[in-house]
């Protein structure tokens, strides 16, 4: 092994960096148990560290006891798990990313206007299934190439387009051509869908995939974000491959390997790629270690305020 480069930007990026601090405002705020509706963000080790603070998490908010609080996760959640809540008198903290807010305010504009939608994004991701509720009967999820090819659209509807926010962009510029083909009318948003920090990372996983031998990307199998990385990489012709922590390296991935890119998903802690690099330099010690950023992220959002200001009361 003759070098390590890190990518840059990688890990948190500013939607589950404003979920986590949520969740640690409203444990100060509440107290333990607090709960959680689905995976804060998709790392097992952000979740097992809240566990471990008495956070519970539920897919189901009608398994919350009733007049207890709950924290929507970062990716989204439909009006129907919305209205299930109120029935059931719970306090709602709500930590859903403000990118992925943005696409459900598109899709409710959308429906305003009686338009039919195309969705792209993954079947079954629970962000594609709260954008999707926002209007059931008026959209359809498109998830492939090939499923863009083939999908059916009522004949005497507008369309439109709207997307999950953690997609691959090559991928999805795939699909838009094909939909546009054969709907050349169809409405794109005026705004990328794709949020700018799985843009910036696809990026930068590009640039080191260019000039590694392997790429390992850190991030939960879960983490649909993760796992674009990890294709966008092997796509650059680099072998790659997705692990959670140090503990699933394998050493035959770094056979044959004089640089190893290391990069990581939008919901992976920076010490789980610290712990990784520490790892390789203990197979290699002495390699050096550099950093290729791409481009700066200086985008950060806030909780609300009162949220912070009640935190603040506790001490």
């Amino acid at each position: 092994m003759q070098k390590i480069v890190l990518a840059g930007p990688r890990g948190f990026c500013a939607g589950v960096a404003y979920a986590i601090e949520i969740v640690n405002l409203a444990l100060k705020v509440h107290g333990p148990p607090l709960y959680v509706r689905h995976a804060i963000v998709h790392n097992e080790y952000v979740v097992k560290g809240f566990e471990d603070r008495g956070v519970i998490f539920v897919e189901d908010v009608n398994e919350i006891p009733e007049g207890a609080v709950v924290v929507f996760s970062a990716h989204g959640v439909s009006p129907q798990v919305r209205a299930d809540s109120a029935k059931r008198n719970l306090t709602i903290i709500d930590a859903t990313c403000p990118l992925v807010t943005k696409v459900h305010n598109e899709t409710k504009r959308f429906a305003a206007k009686d338009f039919f939608m195309i969705y792209i994004g993954h079947h079954g991701h629970v962000e594609a299934e709260g954008t999707m509720g926002e209007a059931p009967d008026r959209m359809v999820l498109v998830e492939t190439v090939e499923e863009a090819e083939v999908v059916q659209v009522p004949e005497d509807k507008q369309l439109s387009l709207v997307t999950q926010t953690t997609l691959s962009v090559d991928e999805v510029t795939r699909i838009v051509k094909v939909l546009k083909g054969r709907f050349p009318d169809l409405k794109t948003p005026t705004k990328e869908d794709i949020c700018f920090a799985t843009t910036n990372r696809q990026a930068a996983v590009k640039e080191i995939a260019r000039q590694c031998d392997v790429v390992l990307v850190v991030g939960s199998t879960t983490s649909s974000n993760s796992s674009r990385l990890r294709e966008v990489a092997e796509a650059c012709g680099s072998r790659s491959y997705l692990l959670m922590s140090t503990d699933e390296l394998q050493l035959e991935w770094l056979e044959g390997a004089e640089t190893i890119g290391i990069t990581s998903g939008a919901s992976t802690p920076e010490k789980l790629v610290e712990d990784l690099v520490g790892e390789l330099l203990r197979l290699s010690p002495g390699t050096p270690v550099e950093v290729l950023e791409t481009i700066k992220e200086e985008v950060e959002f806030k909780p609300h305020r009162d949220l912070i200001a009640l935190a603040q009361s506790k001490g």
